[in-house]
């Protein structure tokens, strides 16, 4: 086999490629096998028809198609082992030229790993502003762990306040027509923490029970529904019912009930520990960012438009099925964003996505690092355990998507090479702004 490579810029390489006639008649003939085994032609048994009555039924073209499904891995395989080529996807063919006895002429493209420069990567000292919890953190923290143990009291005496839970009617109208499920009865909304329109819940304080009135809001411009976005609109509601939370005391006896304490002290004890740890992981998590964000900007890599556009396929293809989990349509999201706006941030991701990576595989390279079988059971351990599944179901499950399990030992590197750069780099923590 005769193999003509070079080397184009924008990491591709065009090879011309001749495989000898023996080759080509082999292939050939199996393909017209693998048809003669299915297929049914009146007269013959599957397998028994002779070559020239299945060239008829089938049709020259797609026997040598299949001939040539036959011929090209192994011929692919030779050329990317002989030129120790690093591909990142299947090779294009552009021309070929099949003539059953004669040798076979084909042009392909394959796509390499773009080189990646890599000025300093390790040695480096990183800025990064450290993570400290507000001061009234424990506070709160401790606030909330009460907030989520308190008891609902029916109020009778007094009008709604910020913080109640009310239980009321309300029927919406936007420029004189009836709003599309904007309406409910007895619906109950936490005032405190309302998820309605801005400005909705703060109309809603300082209502007495019983009280039936209108409210006036105006829908935020980036509404998904175009219809109502950025429309005034008015809401009939009543106060059926005005509820306040009761927090319990702070005791011991409450410090068992949450969980294994004995004291008060104990639950602060457990409190202060958490958001130690939370502060740490955080710090630790800003650490490696910062530090790979400087080795990003030490490095250059030259991107194929073809690399961008299969990302960019990938990530719309997420992006839709976020889309549609959150129950909107691709149609609503161009509506309301702009096709070209939501393009253009897919593509400024899909770069992103692939810079990133290829670094990661570079210092990979360079420093041997790699995903062990240990690395990968440690992963599949935590994961197991994480989805509450035996590691051997697990495992089983993950067995069955291939893209997963390419997807699971990249993530396995990526932490490692993480782990590396953190610790051969030094972080200065400053004081944050």
């Amino acid at each position: 086999m005769k193999i003509d490579l070079e080397k184009e810029s924008n990491n591709i390489a065009k090879v011309e490629i001749e495989i000898p006639a023996k080759k080509g008649v082999d292939a050939y003939n199996r393909a017209i096998k693998n048809y003669s085994r299915y297929m049914n032609i009146p007269g013959f048994r599957k397998g028994k028809a002779p070559r020239n009555i299945i060239e008829r039924n089938v049709g020259k073209d797609r026997i040598i198609n299949e001939a040539l499904e036959i011929l090209l891995p192994e011929v692919f395989s030779t050329v990317i082992s002989e030129n120790k080529l690093d591909v990142i996807s299947q090779p294009t063919i552009e021309k070929y030229e099949f003539e059953v006895g004669k040798d076979i002429k084909l042009s392909a493209k394959i796509e390499l790993r773009p080189e990646v420069k890599l000025e300093t990567y390790k040695g480096m000292t990183v800025d990064v502003e450290e993570f400290q919890h507000e001061k009234d953190a424990f506070d709160k923290s401790l606030e909330n762990l009460l907030a989520q143990s308190a008891k609902l009291e029916l109020v009778v005496d007094r009008n709604t306040k910020s913080d109640d839970i009310i239980v009321f009617d309300f029927d919406g109208y936007s420029n004189g027509e009836k709003i599309e499920h904007g309406d409910a009865k007895n619906y109950t909304l936490d005032l405190a923490n309302s998820s309605f329109i801005p400005g909705f819940a703060e109309q809603l304080v300082d209502r007495a029970l019983g009280e039936e009135f209108e409210i006036n809001v105006t829908f935020p411009e980036t509404y998904h529904e175009k219809k109502l976005a950025g429309q005034p609109a008015t809401f009939k509601c009543k106060i059926n019912e005005i509820k306040t939370k009761v927090l319990p005391e702070l005791t011991d006896e409450f410090a068992q009930k949450v969980g294994p304490f004995k004291t008060v002290d104990d639950l602060k004890a457990d409190i202060q520990n958490y958001l130690d740890k939370q502060a740490e992981a955080t710090n630790k998590q800003n650490s490696e960012k910062a530090i790979f964000e400087k080795v990003l900007e030490n490095s250059e890599v030259e991107i194929s438009n073809s690399m961008i556009e299969r990302e960019a396929n990938s990530l719309l293809e997420d992006y839709k099925q976020k889309l549609s989990a959150q129950g909107f349509t691709w149609e609503q999201a161009v509506e309301t964003q702009g096709l070209d706006n939501i393009m253009e941030k897919i593509n400024e991701d899909a770069k992103f996505r692939i810079k990133n990576s290829l670094v990661i595989d570079k210092v990979a390279s360079l420093e041997n690092i790699k995903v062990e079988p240990a690395d990968f059971d440690e992963k599949l351990e935590s994961l197991a355990a994480m989805y509450q599944m035996d590691r051997e179901t697990f495992a089983k499950y993950m067995m069955k998507n291939p893209g997963m399990l390419n997807g699971l030992s990249q993530q396995v590197l990526n932490e490692k090479v993480m782990k590396f750069l953190a610790e051969n780099n030094t972080v200065n923590f400053v004081k944050s702004k």
